[in-house]
This record gives C-alpha cells, structure tokens and sequence, in this order.
C-alpha cells in the first residue's frame, strides 16, 4: 500500500502532467505501429522525418527535465523506434539513397545474366 502512495504522491504520479502527457502520448507510436501494415507508398517521408526529429529532441527533453521523465523518455523511444521503421520502408519504396527500386535491380539482374 505504501508503494502505491508513493507512486500517487509522486511529483511524476497521476497527480501530474508528467503522467498524463506521456499516457496521452502513446497514441502516436499505437498509430505508427498500425500503419506498418498500410503500404509504404501511403507513407509521408517528410512528415514521417518530422516525427523521428520530434522525438529525438523530446527524449532530450524527458531526461534533462526535472523531475526527470522516464514514462516520457520511453513513449518517444518507441515513438522513434517505429516512425525510423517506418522512414525505412517508405525509403525503400521510393528507391531513394541506399535501397535500388525493385524494377531497377531486377533490369541491372537480367543485364548481368546476359
């Protein structure tokens, strides 16, 4: 019992914004983790860049706030963790930087075969 008045006391408790916003926030990496099943070409690269550039700078932000934000910290590391997933996937589909389009590494396939 003393446990859970700690935990309800606590300046990161369900008293708090600092426990609200972060229970509030899991709402976009649930989002992003259900689009992993929509196709890649639905992805918005430049919106999905903003995202992993939004939780970088908060996962900063839950670890040098005082008092220090853990339950934030991990919303945006999975926040981060799925939206790069995602990042990879729509780059893959686009045929930019790394990854070849298929059609261009199957025509490059056939000419080396021939």
């Amino acid at each position: 019992m003393n446990i859970l008045r700690g935990f309800w006391n606590s300046p990161i408790g369900p008293k708090t914004t600092h426990f609200w916003g972060p229970v509030a926030n899991w709402s976009i990496p649930l989002a992003a983790f259900i689009d992993t099943k929509k196709p890649p070409e639905m992805i918005s690269g430049n919106m999905t860049a903003a995202m992993c550039v939004y939780s970088m700078l908060y996962m900063r932000f839950a670890w040098m706030v005082q008092p220090r934000n853990p339950l934030l910290l991990v919303v945006h590391a999975s926040n981060e963790t799925v939206q790069l997933y995602q990042l990879s996937r729509w780059i893959k589909a686009h045929g930019h930087g790394w990854y070849p389009q298929k059609k261009e590494a199957e025509s490059e396939a056939q000419n080396f075969q021939d």
